[in-house]
């Protein structure tokens, strides 16, 4: 179970983030943002780019952050230190001349004038087109989807998920190539950013240098998490494929610090001074993501997990398993170590769970899925007789993962499916009723997305592909870099292991390593390349 740590107020650390109510209510469009007064506005402001998410059937999230000096060190883009009102458009065509709404943000210095400007009144399940406009500056133009009408049914989804992007270890040429697919959603499943200081030592983009020595601390302060995020930001194709669909983005670990487990730091930093990192580190990831103003950050905290339905074909349970969870003592375990197997230890945490299973009981979607961080089958790394499981995923928390399980049979949920990310490597998996009997009953389904740049180039297979793959129930496994493409319909989920050979240098063609098909009704995978 967790300790007990007195935490400071919310409403002190809110404060001692600096940042309003009102700065960040004015973000998402309020109408007295028209008339703030301004001044002129600097060139090129657009430099990050533009981006949306979190759709509805009425409505979207549109994102910009005004920063024409990006790499900044003061974290504020070289923008000066006062508010600017930002128009936005959102048209039917690609040439705006059917406009479907209108309005205007406020961004504010407090919020690193970022905008997060919630747009609603627009008709189901259609494709939009939207800008930003400051001034006379005018952003790229941004591509978005509204979800489908509540009670029907579409007949097809096109969705990818991505994970591990660590900037600095290689190119995102998979964003390039997952930008040309035009997909209807894009899950990202963490690892937005690492916190690590960027050195020579682990700088291995080939060509690439960066300016002065403010790159090459870890993350602590405010003004270095958003100058990191700025500077992955900064990448063209990660770019174009914000541009090109809707996202939903959760958090794992780096976007604070490796494998923190709640307010516990695995390197030893006292619960209150991590907690006020945490804030700060928040802060800086909202300001960068097209969230929601209920996903907003409130000092430590942010209500990260949330549900999105795409009319009645998936139900979305996006979950946080690093903000809740209860720590854990190390990296790997015994299979009857009593902990692990403590019913009340959770990776969700008490609240979170009963979210997810009420959601569950009330579905009647045709496929329920969960967009979370890390991996959920049992992985048993001891390749002889004895048991070994890693504390960081769920098999550190073996009792929460029964409970999900019953959950599913409870409620008749037949078509579960899990996306995860977090060990770059591609990894198809059955969840299973019952791990040691490879013939048990299937319950659901686990794709795993590799890693968009973390860990450099890879391989096919590595070291430790025996241990994955010792796991009967492991149907893949690929150490490559790239992502996950999938296509849903009311009958079957297509999935596709995408991978690049290379990222060291720019330029690797897409290659199909796997595809999966999971057909409605029975969980499982069945393996067509």
């Amino acid at each position: 179970m967790k300790p007990s740590v007195p935490r400071t107020s919310r409403r002190a650390f809110f404060a001692l983030s600096g940042v309003s109510g009102a700065a960040v209510a004015l973000g998402t469009g309020a109408p007295a943002a028209a008339d703030y007064p301004t001044g002129p506005v600097p060139a090129d402001p657009f430099t990050l780019g533009v981006a949306s998410g979190d759709p509805l059937p009425h409505g979207v999230v549109l994102w910009t952050r005004l920063a024409p000096q990006p790499l900044a060190e003061d974290g504020h883009g070289g923008m000066p230190r006062r508010p600017y009102p930002v128009r936005y458009e959102v048209a039917e065509d690609e040439r705006f001349t059917r406009i479907a709404a209108r309005g205007v943000a406020l961004a504010t210095p407090e919020l690193a004038h970022s905008v997060h400007a919630e747009v609603d009144g627009l008709r189901p399940g259609r494709e939009y087109f939207y800008r930003f406009r400051v001034g006379t500056e005018i952003s790229p133009v941004g591509r978005t989807r509204t979800a489908p009408e509540p009670g029907g049914t579409p007949a097809a989804l096109r969705f990818a998920t991505a994970s591990c992007q660590a900037w600095y270890h290689g190119f995102f040429t998979a964003y390039e190539h997952l930008a040309r697919e035009d997909p209807d959603l894009v899950f990202f499943l963490g690892d937005y950013i690492y916190e690590y200081g960027i050195t020579s030592a682990n700088m291995r983009r080939q060509g690439v240098s960066l300016p002065g020595p403010a790159h090459a601390v870890e993350t602590v302060t405010l003004e270095q998490y958003r100058l990191r995020y700025s500077l992955f930001k900064t990448d063209p194709h990660l770019q174009a494929v914000h541009a090109a669909a809707p996202w939903v983005v959760t958090t794992d670990d780096h976007e604070v610090q490796n494998n923190h487990a709640d307010e516990w730091s695995e390197t030893g930093i006292p619960p209150g001074d991590f907690l006020r990192r945490r804030a700060v580190a928040y802060r800086a990831f909202y300001e960068n993501l097209p969230l929601r103003l209920t996903v907003r950050p409130d000092g430590p905290d942010m209500a990260l997990y949330r549900r999105l339905r795409w009319g009645r074909l998936a139900q979305f349970d996006v979950l946080d398993t690093r903000q809740h969870r209860d720590r854990y003592p190390g990296d790997t375990v015994t299979g009857n170590d009593p902990e692990r197997l403590d019913p009340q230890r959770s990776i969700l945490g008490q609240a979170q769970e009963a979210w997810l299973y009420d959601g569950l009981r009330r579905s009647d979607a045709v496929w329920n899925v969960l967009a979370q961080q890390v991996v959920m089958a049992q992985i048993d790394r001891d390749t002889g007789p004895a048991e070994e499981f890693s504390f960081d995923q769920w098999d550190g928390f073996a009792a929460n993962r029964d409970r999900l399980f019953a959950a599913w049979r409870r409620y008749g949920i037949a078509n579960p499916v899990v996306l995860t990310g977090d060990v770059h490597r591609h990894i198809a998996a059955e969840l299973k009723a019952d791990w040691r009997d490879p013939a048990s009953t299937t319950v659901g389904t686990e794709l795993i997305c590799t890693s968009v740049g973390s860990d450099s180039d890879g391989a096919d297979t590595d070291r430790y592909g025996p241990l994955w793959l010792g796991n009967p129930h492991v149907k893949l496994y690929n150490a490559r870099r790239g992502y996950l493409s999938c296509r849903m319909t009311p009958t079957q989920l297509t999935s596709e292991f995408k991978t690049v050979p290379y990222v060291l240098r720019p330029g690797a063609p897409i290659t199909t390593t796997a595809r999966f098909v999971t057909e409605a009704g029975r969980p499982g995978l069945n393996r067509e390349v």
